[in-house]
């Protein structure tokens, strides 16, 4: 399937690390450098009953933020009540995630920038056969890797930016977000990060009590040279 022209995958090095925060602003961000901006968060456990439906929290944030118009639908394919991992949730829902959905779904947004968030970590289980990894590899784009900062996050970056590259995608660069407040030394594990992790930093996320209203700036062009 053809990449879609400076379109991103966003991953994290696990879940509750900001993958939606880092998205939202590159979104805003974007928009405000004048582009169509569409953000999608295919799979998406842990949702509330609305008017019917299934409704994930960060979903409809990635819908209220794009400036291309998408049915809730586009935006998030596959929604499941229980925050469980998507594989799980999905078996108590009787449903079965396919990639190739999701792909077909990705690849008929019209938009400058199509950003795609993924869920949980880099080697999620989606179903029986096919893990967040094996996305990623269908959907070809270039990865972005949410980077939480906190205790054990170097391990948890190294290893993730190794199975990216291992995986055959390409690490386009990274967001650092200070998700604990109690956190030491930063500065000392952002360097370390830089050296192992060998992508451009995009920004360091400062720790905030409404994370989703960052409007911390980052180097848009790195992510802009995802197509060369």
């Amino acid at each position: 399937m053809k990449p879609v022209a400076h379109s991103l995958f966003i991953t994290g090095t696990d879940t509750g690390v900001g993958k939606t925060v880092a998205t939202l602003l590159l979104a805003r961000q974007l928009i405000a450098r004048g582009l169509r901006v569409a953000a999608l968060k295919p799979i998406a456990s842990g949702a509330r009953m609305i008017d019917g439906q299934w409704r994930n929290k960060d979903a409809l944030q990635l819908q209220q933020v794009s400036n291309v118009e998408l049915s809730y639908a586009q935006v998030n394919p596959y929604c499941f009540e229980l925050a469980v991992a998507p594989q799980i949730a999905a078996a108590q829902q009787q449903r079965v995630i396919d990639l190739d959905v999701i792909a077909h779904a990705v690849a008929r947004v019209q938009a400058d920038v199509v950003l795609v968030e993924g869920i949980g970590g880099w080697q999620v289980p989606l179903n029986e056969q096919a893990t967040l990894a094996d996305l990623a590899v269908l959907l070809q784009l270039p990865v972005v890797l949410v980077v939480g900062l906190r205790v054990g996050c170097l391990n948890h970056a190294i290893l993730t930016a190794q199975n990216i590259r291992a995986a055959g995608c390409h690490l386009q660069a990274w967001i650092a977000n200070q998700i604990d407040p109690d956190f030491v030394l930063v500065e000392a594990h952002l360097a370390t990060l830089q050296k192992h992790l060998a992508a451009p930093l995009l920004g360091v996320i400062p720790h905030n009590p409404h994370p989703e209203l960052s409007e911390s700036t980052l180097a848009l062009d790195a992510v802009l040279r995802c197509d060369e």
